[in-house]
């Protein structure tokens, strides 16, 4: 099983957290589960509900796992099966980009990417209090592949 790979770099005002994993299952399956904002719960130990539709222009209402944060971007970008962009935030104080990228290999799995960039005037007084991105990031790949994997690969 190939496991995430994190990287995650620092500057003064910004902060981004990337994650990659090869995905042994279509583009579509992947896409799917991806945009299911009402089976993404089922999969996605990092979220307890996401409200809204995961549609280009959706506004989403995301609950995290284990707190009380509820996190509301909205959805752009789309591109089907390949990417979409989340946003949050209100420049020039504070803002998070989140990105989803699936990219096809001709050795028969996808690359899934997930990168969030937090920026902004406020990003230096906040930053302390983020969770750990990283672990968030992995267990939300791996969770994506298992469950890909699995409607890949079962009867």
């Amino acid at each position: 099983m190939t496991l995430a790979t994190i990287t995650q770099t620092r500057a003064p005002l910004s902060f981004v957290c990337r994650v990659d994993i090869e995905v042994r299952a279509p583009v579509a399956c992947i896409w799917e589960l991806l945009t299911d904002s009402k089976g993404i719960a089922r999969w996605n130990s990092t979220v307890t509900l996401v409200e809204g539709e995961i549609r280009e222009g959706g506004k989403l209402r995301i609950h995290v796992a284990g707190t009380d944060r509820v996190f509301t971007p909205k959805v752009s970008g789309v591109v089907e099966q390949e990417r979409m962009t989340w946003t949050g935030g209100f420049m020039p104080l504070f803002k998070g980009v989140r990105t989803f990228e699936l990219v096809p290999s001709d050795c028969g799995f996808v690359n899934f990417a997930m990168a969030e960039r937090f920026s902004g005037l406020l990003l230096p007084f906040v930053q302390s209090s983020f969770p750990d991105f990283g672990s968030i990031f992995a267990q939300f790949a791996t969770d994506l592949k298992r469950e890909a994997e699995r409607q890949a690969f079962s009867p």
